[in-house]
């Protein structure tokens, strides 16, 4: 079931240009020193404010760039359901983001074919968002059930 909708989201029900919804989520810090932990990162500059500040420059901790690419790959994960399948995924971290920030992640179809093998593959613009300012820009393929196949 696709978490969005609550139905399962087919090939066909997507066309170039459409919008995948968005997550928008605000990242604290007690999700930050959990994801430390689970990565296994200690860099300073994600739980320690002294540090951050005086040593790195920044106004705070900041929110780690593979968080928020696991953010932005949960949001796909939730628009294209149980029967769907991330095929390739690509970010670059271009900018920081705080503990408390709203942040929107999302992208929209720039692409769909059938490849050789069969599978339903549509590709997406994607991107993680404070505002107006891309965080993380990126592209992903997923692939698709097609209407009528077996689940």
């Amino acid at each position: 079931m696709c978490a969005v909708t609550g139905q399962q989201l087919c090939y066909e029900d997507v066309a170039v240009g459409d919008q995948m919804p968005a997550l928008t989520v605000a990242v604290d810090e007690t999700q930050m020193f959990f994801f430390s932990a689970a990565t296994y990162n200690g860099h300073r500059i994600h739980y320690d404010k002294d540090w951050a500040r005086s040593v790195e420059g920044y106004d705070d901790v900041l929110v780690h760039g593979p968080m928020q690419a696991a953010l932005l790959a949960r949001a796909l994960g939730d628009w294209i359901g149980g029967r769907g399948r991330l095929v390739s995924f690509s970010v670059q971290n271009r900018a920081i983001a705080y503990p408390g920030q709203r942040l929107t992640f999302g992208g929209h179809v720039t692409a769909k074919r059938l490849a050789d093998d069969g599978a339903a593959l549509v590709e997406l613009d994607i991107a993680g968002r404070r505002d107006d300012t891309v965080l993380m820009p990126g592209t992903a393929t997923v692939c698709l059930p097609r209407r009528g196949t077996p689940s």
